[in-house]
C-alpha cells in the first residue's frame, strides 16, 4: 500500500505541471523539463524502494524518506531556480559536493542506521560549508538561508536514523539470551 502511494504520488507530481500548463501561461515546461523531473522522481522512488527493504521500522522508513526527499528537493530547486542566485550561478555546482558526501558517507555506513545518522551529520556539515564557499565565489550572503534549511532537513533525517539505530539495539538486546 505504501509502495503504491509513493509511486502514485510521484506520478501525481509529474502530472501537476502538465495540468497547470492547461490553465496558465506562467507554467511553461518543455519536454526536457518533464524528462528531467520524471528521471529525478524515478531515481528517488527507486532509492526509497531499495533502502526501505533493508530494514523495517517507522524511524528507518521516515529517515530514508526524508533523506531522499531532501536530496530530491535540493537537486530540483538547484536546477529550477538555483540555490545560490539564479540556476546559472557557478556556486550552484557545489551542490554536487553535498550530494557526493551524502552518497559516499551512506556507502561507508553500509546503510546501517547508526552509520546513516553519522552520514547525515556529515552531509549537514557539508551543506553548511557550502554557504561561506559560495560567498567567497561571489554569491554574497544569499546562500545562508537555503543552506541552513537543507542542513536542518539532513539533521532531522540523521535524528530519525539514530532512533532507528536505538530501536535495532533494543530489539537485539531483547533477542539476546544474555540480556
Amino acid at each position: 500500500m505504501l509502495r503504491a502511494a509513493v509511486w502514485g504520488g510521484a506520478a501525481t507530481l509529474l502530472m501537476l505541471p502538465w495540468v497547470a500548463m492547461r490553465f496558465t501561461a506562467e507554467v511553461d515546461w518543455s519536454g526536457a523539463d518533464f524528462m528531467v523531473f520524471g528521471a529525478l522522481l524515478a531515481i528517488a522512488c527507486t532509492g526509497w524502494e531499495l533502502l526501505v527493504r533493508l530494514r523495517g521500522g517507522l524511524a528507518w522508513h521516515a529517515g530514508v524518506a526524508l533523506a531522499i526527499g531532501t536530496a530530491f528537493l535540493l537537486v530540483w530547486s538547484t536546477l529550477a531556480v538555483g540555490l545560490v542566485g539564479s540556476e546559472q550561478h557557478p556556486a550552484n555546482r557545489l551542490v554536487a559536493g553535498v550530494l557526493l558526501v551524502a552518497v559516499a558517507a551512506a556507502a561507508l555506513a553500509r546503510c546501517r542506521p547508526a552509520g546513516m545518522a553519522r552520514a547525515m551529520l556529515a552531509t549537514a556539515a557539508a551543506q553548511v560549508l557550502l554557504a561561506p564557499i559560495a560567498a567567497l565565489a561571489g554569491a554574497g550572503h544569499r546562500a545562508w538561508g537555503p543552506c541552513l534549511f537543507f542542513a536542518a532537513l539532513w539533521l532531522l533525517a540523521g535524528w530519525l536514523f539514530q532512533r532507528a539505530a536505538r530501536a535495532d539495539g533494543d530489539a537485539a538486546r531483547r533477542r539476546s539470551p544474555l540480556a
